[in-house]
């Protein structure tokens, strides 16, 4: 069996672009920054998101039943961090970038590579965390097309040709 650290090792060899992931309902608005995003399948368009049970923002994310997705771009290493986690309020993290909605009433990002706009389909736990299915129910394309990856436990660009 594979440790824990020498996994935490491995996985830092694992590039993977950065979202900040945000929900907002009767559970209130809530965000934190996630590599964990996969897309699923294109028919129903469907993503997941893995979060941890012991992140603030997972009770609201499973109350409210939506999310979005904002994969960042180039230069937004600075929300990246204000939402990765720490003592900051949430308002505090908002506060810090211009913000707006589409479809679910989820937070959107303005300058965000892209936005996927979903409502949550279903969760699976598994261990320490959750696994939450979303179907993109809205689209937002950015104008900005470098993004941003989390590779070697730093961030660096990734240029579109």
């Amino acid at each position: 069996m594979v440790n824990r650290q020498t996994y935490r090792e491995a996985m830092a060899r694992f590039g993977a672009a950065v979202s900040i992931v945000t929900t907002d309902g009767p559970g209130g608005r809530f965000g934190f920054t996630a590599s964990a995003v996969c897309s699923v399948t294109d028919d129903p368009a469907t993503l997941l998101v893995c979060v941890n049970r012991r992140n603030e923002s997972h009770p609201a994310l499973i109350a409210n039943g939506v999310m979005c997705v904002n994969t960042l771009a180039a230069g937004q290493e600075e929300i990246s961090g204000l939402f990765g986690g720490g003592a900051m309020e949430q308002a505090a993290r908002f506060a810090a970038g211009q913000w707006h909605t589409l479809e679910t009433g989820a937070p959107v990002l303005e300058g965000a590579v892209v936005a996927f706009d979903c409502r949550i389909t279903q969760v699976t736990e598994v261990a320490t965390h959750t696994v939450v299915f979303g179907q993109v129910v809205g689209l937002q394309h950015g104008a900005t097309h470098d993004g941003l990856v989390y590779f070697g436990r730093a961030y660096h660009t990734l240029r579109r040709p």
